[in-house]
């Protein structure tokens, strides 16, 4: 190993423990060290735009990092990596003064003749496309074994037309919403799948909203915003799941609406899904919901008895187990919310047959299910508690959602924000907004009153308790 190639991994070491792993990752990984002449170090860069990007952006913790090693009047030269057509390459020398924004001494090493690459697209420069980015894909999630039938066959199609071709259609963005268990994380999973399987040079990332907000707050806090929107900007095809949880992250919202513009310019493919259409999410910036209408929203519903025994007799051949029609019918008459409920019958019938020695039979299945169906807890979101307050105490949600301070409203939208609170665990803030566009501080409040009244007061214990009746707790 030359000097060259020690010095520079000696510096790497030190630039990793420094910044995030994307950004190092991204900037870092794809530069060659050439050639190391006493305090002058030589490295390879893919493009001019790199080298731009590191002086504005690592000056500093590149100064840091070579001193260290070479001490204080330690130079870099950069020599970028020309197309195969220039025949050349271009050297840099960049000195490491103390300032962060230095003159910069350039010069041609090769050739006296100025050459400035051409960049139209400064996110897609040479060799960027080498960086390992692991897609985060459920590879059990595919079109084979996504069953079709009525209830999903539109987004199925659409979904098979975008993988076929992805930026290439008029589904751009796709939006895939429906309620939850029905299939929506499925086949966002199954396009990038198939789009990996026939266009190995695309890169492909699946991220969850929930993730995502994480990864920007954690790169705000460290200054490494524009790093991440760069990151970004470099997918081809980008799949974000519960895009409603962009809801009252106007931050967020923000840095989305900047990706989301680079990419669909670029025609690169945007997929997402989400539990609601675009027109019926809150608190998310109306320049945002434009844009995700774009392309093409398709719905998935709840399957129908035909494709509910096609799911059910999918997930036996694929476990190898066979279990008898009549068994089958059942199933698919009693479970009709959707697929993940029935999934969950045929584990637990298998389970009970297994470990209690049991044969498969009608009377199992009716057992089973009888005893699932009182142990599974519905999914309530704020407007169904909503809905369900308002008809318990006789008004209307609009009432609710109004600044009315009439007793009987006031007491039914506490409760709303109460069981919101207990049920959804989501942030007082997002209850807040969801009920009146109220603050958080108003919900804390209304909490804490009925945790304190239904102690002490005889008629709000009886609601409290009616109400937790209601909703099965």
């Amino acid at each position: 190993m030359n000097q060259a190639v020690v010095l520079w991994n000696k510096c790497l070491s030190f630039i990793k423990d420094n910044i995030d792993e994307v950004a190092f990752d991204t900037w870092f990984k794809p530069l060659v060290p050439i050639d190391l002449k006493g305090n002058i170090l030589k490295i390879q860069v893919p493009s001019k735009f790199y080298y731009e990007w590191i002086e504005e952006h690592y000056l500093q913790l590149l100064k840091i990092a070579l001193t260290k090693y070479l001490g204080a009047d330690a130079k870099l030269i950069y020599s970028i990596k020309m197309s195969a057509e220039a025949h050349q390459n271009q050297d840099h020398l960049m000195d490491l003064p103390s300032s962060n924004r230095p003159p910069v001494e350039t010069r041609n090493r090769k050739t006296t003749k100025t050459f400035v690459p051409e960049i139209k697209n400064p996110f897609a420069f040479p060799g960027i496309k080498k960086i390992h980015i692991d897609s985060q894909l459920n590879q059990h999630y595919t079109f084979d074994n996504f069953v079709e039938g009525n209830s999903n066959r539109l987004a199925r199609n659409a979904a098979k037309a975008v993988a076929k071709k992805p930026g290439g259609t008029s589904f751009n963005p796709l939006l895939i919403y429906g309620d939850v268990g029905l299939g929506k994380t499925h086949l966002a999973n199954a396009i990038g799948i198939e789009v990996k399987s026939q266009f190995p040079d695309k890169t492909v990332l699946y991220v969850s909203t929930e993730k995502f907000i994480q990864q920007y707050t954690t790169a705000t806090q460290r200054n490494n915003r524009n790093d991440f929107i760069h990151f970004y900007q470099m997918i081809d095809v980008l799949i974000v799941d519960d895009i409603q949880f962009l809801s009252g992250k106007p931050g967020t919202q923000d840095v989305f609406f900047h990706i989301f513009n680079h990419l669909h310019q670029n025609k690169k493919q945007i997929v997402l899904t989400a539990d609601k259409t675009p027109v019926d999410m809150q608190d998310i910036e109306q320049r945002l919901l434009s844009r995700f209408k774009w392309g093409l929203s398709a719905e998935l519903q709840k399957p129908d008895y035909e494709t509910r025994k096609k799911i059910i007799m999918n997930k036996l051949y694929a476990d190898g187990v066979k279990l008898p029609d009549n068994v089958i019918e059942f199933i698919a008459q009693s479970i009709k919310t959707n697929i993940r409920e029935l999934e969950g019958i045929i584990i637990s019938l298998i389970a009970h047959a297994s470990f209690d020695h049991r044969e498969i039979n009608l009377e199992l299945t009716k057992e089973i299910i009888q005893n699932y169906v009182k142990q599974t807890k519905k999914v309530y979101s704020i407007d169904m508690i909503k809905e369900i307050v308002a008809k318990y105490f006789n008004v209307e949600i609009e009432d609710i959602q109004s600044k009315s301070r009439k007793r009987e409203i006031v007491q039914a939208r506490q409760f709303a924000m109460y069981f919101a609170k207990k049920i959804t665990n989501k942030p007082y803030a997002e209850i807040g907004k969801s009920i009146g566009n109220r603050n958080h501080a108003t919900v804390l409040h209304a909490c804490k009153t009925i945790d304190g009244l239904k102690q002490i007061d005889k008629e709000f214990n009886k609601f409290y308790k009616d109400l937790e009746i209601e909703f099965s707790l």
